[in-house]
């Protein structure tokens, strides 16, 4: 029963050393041909070997028979043997001879063991080779290229491929090409297409003699350079909410004691930075864990820049209520004192905190857009505070009672509504929000001791311009300045950027007084 099967098996090890006997020669064209034969024998050793002789590490011993080195380190070096993958011991380095390559040869393994790949069942394996054969196929991957082709079943690696062997035949000079090439936005093939319409303009005897190839690749490129305009802005746009958000998260908190009790809080910034501090200390705390220790900042974040507000309200505000340009003035003073702080007890060099693995890397939407996760995470982060505001405001005793407050403080005095209570209260979530936004900066930018001083300016913008007290105006006004810096930042540069941004809320505050969305109420029209 078992003599057919090893009848089988002889004439298969035979082919299969055959193959290696193919390499383990002096000519390299011969080897590069060797090499094309190993690809298309859908033999299952095949990426082994070739990957052995791309690193050096297949080799033939005294005795004839192919080795692969498992660690080439000392004197003597285990091995095993290249058709069996048994071990066979430790060798001497003398006893072996490696089968050398060039760089030639080296670019064709590359290429070879790519088209290998292509046949596994792993899908995220097949996808990485696809990508790697982009720009790299040859006349001797053409043919077996296109039989992978038919069977291929994933769209995504069906198109890199598609993509690969029309470069090739773009370079060919073939026009039909261009049509496959049409509409991708990957930067090997926009080098393919400039590769020919630039050959065409210079004359180049590969392209340059083929006017109707220079003026299809000119046009693809034409389309595929309005695709690029359309995704840059797309990233503009994202980059532009993501620094929007940052603003809501800072700015919201201001809007509520500003709208509530009229304070000018510059200590706001430092009340921003204590929330990121808050996310720096929780990390070294739980060292090696800065997926739960971002989790715990969040709770932690609030509770600390909350109870700073708590101090600062209690502490000095409430003695200069009626008096804002005072009250402007000692929360200055407060804000110096509470960096000073931080420089004396923790440092006044920036700390780095570590993203979690799932805040890291990007979304590829496609081959010129990805998405950064932590600017993602972060536009989430704000809308969901910027929702739990909303129900505070809307569903909550207090958020009626700051809403009363804030039309008309007498008229809810009279009503019994306890304002000094409503006044803490109110201070104390506005600050927990800053926290909360300085637990979202960390994630973005080093967390020091001027950091709330970037964006209490900016704060203050958006809570002008969106209208004072009003949740809705500050989001719609954050995200929207976000966007428009974002837009001129480019070719405008920073500083100036802010300045025109400043002008423009200068003059549409001569417009509209009480911003885009105004508070209503008899204190509001007083």
């Amino acid at each position: 029963m078992l003599m057919p099967s090893v009848a089988q098996a002889q004439p298969e090890e035979a082919n299969a050393r055959a193959l290696l006997e193919s390499l383990d020669v002096r000519s390299f064209d011969e080897k590069a041909r060797a090499i094309d034969v190993i690809v298309q024998s859908d033999d299952p050793r095949a990426r082994y070997w070739l990957q052995s002789l791309l690193d050096g590490r297949l080799q033939r011993s005294d005795d004839g028979r192919f080795v692969v080195v498992l660690e080439n380190r000392g004197r003597d070096w285990p091995v095993e043997d290249a058709l069996t993958g048994e071990p066979l011991g430790e060798m001497s380095r003398r006893d072996l001879d490696r089968i050398g390559i060039n760089n030639a040869l080296r670019n064709q393994l590359r290429s070879a063991i790519a088209v290998v790949d292509l046949y596994s069942p792993n899908l995220d394996l097949r996808r990485a080779s696809a990508e790697r054969l982009l720009g790299e196929v040859d006349a001797d991957l053409a043919s077996p290229l296109a039989k992978v082709i038919e069977g291929e079943q994933d769209a995504q690696v069906r198109s890199r491929l598609v993509q690969a062997l029309a470069i090739h035949r773009l370079e060919q000079g073939e026009v039909a090409a261009v049509g496959d090439l049409q509409g991708s936005l990957h930067p090997r093939v926009r080098v393919a297409l400039n590769r020919a319409a630039s050959g065409a303009i210079e004359g180049s005897a590969a392209n340059g003699d083929d006017a109707v190839l220079a003026d299809a690749a000119r046009s693809a490129l034409n389309d595929i350079e309005q695709l690029l305009k359309v995704n840059r802005a797309v990233e503009t746009l994202y980059f532009g909410l993501s620094l929007g958000s940052v603003l809501v998260l800072a700015a919201i908190g201001l809007a509520i004691t500003f709208g509530v009790m009229g304070v000018i809080n510059m200590a706001h910034g430092e009340l921003i930075m204590l929330g990121a501090y808050t996310t720096w200390a929780v990390q070294q705390l739980l060292p090696g864990q800065p997926g739960l220790a971002l989790v715990l900042s969040v709770p932690a974040g609030f509770l600390v820049a909350a109870l700073a507000g708590i101090a600062i309200e209690r502490g000095v505000i409430q003695f200069l209520k009626g008096r804002p340009l005072e009250t402007l003035l000692a929360t200055f003073g407060i804000s110096l004192i509470l960096q000073q702080l931080v420089r004396t007890v923790i440092s006044p060099q920036n700390r780095t905190v570590i993203s979690p693995e799932w805040m890291s890397g990007s979304i590829a939407i496609n081959d010129a857009l990805s998405l950064t996760l932590n600017r993602l995470v972060v536009i989430g982060f704000a809308l969901l505070v910027f929702a739990g505001l909303m129900l505070i405001m809307r569903r909550t005793r207090l958020g009626l009672e700051v809403r009363a407050v804030t039309q008309n403080r007498a008229m809810a005095r009279s009503m019994g509504i306890r304002a000094t209570r409503v006044d803490i209260l109110t201070f104390a979530l506005g600050s927990g929000v800053a926290g909360l936004a300085g637990v979202a900066l960390s994630q973005l930018t080093n967390v020091g001791p001027n950091l709330g001083q970037n964006y209490i300016i900016d704060s203050f913008m958006v809570v002008v311009f969106g209208g004072v007290g009003n949740l809705w105006g500050t989001l719609v006004a954050g995200l929207s300045l976000g966007v428009i810096n974002q837009v001129l930042e480019p070719w405008a540069g920073a500083v100036l950027a802010k300045i025109i941004v400043l002008v423009f809320i200068i003059l549409f505050i001569q417009k509209r007084p009480r911003g885009l969305f105004p508070q209503k109420g008899r204190a509001a029209e007083g």
